[in-house]
């Protein structure tokens, strides 16, 4: 199985790289549309910055690229991120594929909430969904980020930090994971073996 890595001006790739490479998958980095389009899924990850981030694959037409995809697609943090219509890192406007704004995490006790949310946190709220299938008991995930997506209809799977918002989004043909599923154990590994089984 061909699975296309977009790459982009975002860190973190190689260990979803490696992550797939442990799963058996056959995974490109690449920012060719055609090897894109070709591949039988696509994932898009990262840790980075939106606004940066969105220049870069508009300047390269990632950006209709992503729209256009028509086979299983997942965003992972940052990707996720971006897959939304706006952050309000900057200002950003985003790819709009999910209508859910992206909002910055504010400390209500600086004490016991800092930003960004760092570290091992519970899926809640999960719907009846192919990514979701047969996860372990314990469904912690890793996290790291300052900002989040709201919660929507197309929220399948929600984490509390200072308070609810979306772990897992779903439209059409597109998944995303806030949380870093390449660095989240078992269950991670389990999200990414269901997406490549989809």
């Amino acid at each position: 199985m061909k699975i296309a890595v977009i790459k982009y001006n975002a860190g973190n790739v190689q260990s979803v790289l490696y992550a797939l490479e442990r799963l058996g998958a056959d995974a490109v980095l690449t920012d060719d549309p055609e090897e894109i389009h070709a591949a039988e899924k696509v994932i898009f990850p990262g840790q980075g910055e939106a606004s940066s981030a969105m220049t870069y694959l508009k300047a390269r037409q990632l950006d209709q690229v992503i729209k256009d995809i028509k086979q299983p697609f997942l965003g992972v943090c940052l990707g996720l991120q971006l897959l939304c219509e706006h952050s309000e890192e900057n200002d950003t406007e985003c790819l709009g594929i999910f209508p859910v704004k992206v909002k910055r995490f504010i400390p209500e006790n600086s004490q016991e909430f800092k930003v960004p949310h760092v570290g091992w946190n519970e899926l809640e709220n999960l719907a009846d969904n192919v990514l979701l299938k047969d996860l372990p008991d314990s469904k912690f995930l890793y996290y790291v980020h300052s900002y989040y997506a709201e919660l929507s209809e197309a929220t399948i799977a929600t984490t509390h930090y200072i308070h609810d918002f979306t772990a897992i989004l779903h439209r059409d043909n597109y998944w995303a994971i806030q949380a870093h599923p390449e660095k989240s154990s078992t269950v991670g590994e389990k999200l990414l073996a269901n997406f490549l089984n989809i």
